[in-house]
């Protein structure tokens, strides 16, 4: 079972591309993902009103950078990758292969993109800034189109 299953607080956030679920504690944030539709939540706890807060100025072009306290739960290897692509700058992209080469692993690309797949904090660990080594976009559970319009956002 995993950590936190019933003790998460959530909020709802309405983004050009689809609701995004925050979740989280006191602690820090534990996912950022996209769903279909939101709950009517009547009180959004403080602890999650500052993410709420900055993933609306990142989609009207106001934020660059993240700074939320985040509740990072996965392996050491995934912490890895994840800490690359916070590294990874608004409005760049890179590939599996310079993650996996960042990490003093180069032969690891599939297991970047498994670690990319099983990111929880969408958007604020930018796990849709990594593309193909040639150029092209895959990989990203929320759909390629959102891949697409996020990439194309942070290049206006």
């Amino acid at each position: 079972m995993e950590k936190y299953t019933n003790d998460l607080s959530k909020a709802f956030y309405k983004s050009p591309i689809g609701y995004l679920e925050i979740a989280g504690t006191e602690n820090g944030i534990y996912s950022v993902s996209f769903r279909n539709e939101a709950e009517e939540i009547k009180d959004i706890p403080k602890f999650l009103q500052n993410c709420v807060k900055q993933l609306d100025e990142y989609f009207n072009g106001k934020r660059k950078e993240f700074d939320i306290k985040l509740d990072i739960q996965g392996t050491s290897f995934q912490k890895q990758v994840w800490n690359e692509l916070i590294k990874i700058p608004f409005g760049k992209t890179s590939t599996y292969l310079e993650i996996a080469k960042k990490i003093k692993n180069p032969k690891a690309v599939r297991a970047v993109g498994n670690a990319n797949r099983n990111n929880k904090i969408g958007i604020v660990i930018p796990c849709h800034r990594v593309i193909g080594t040639n150029g092209k976009l895959t990989g990203f559970a929320a759909g390629i189109w959102r891949k697409e319009w996020l990439i194309k956002h942070e290049n206006k």
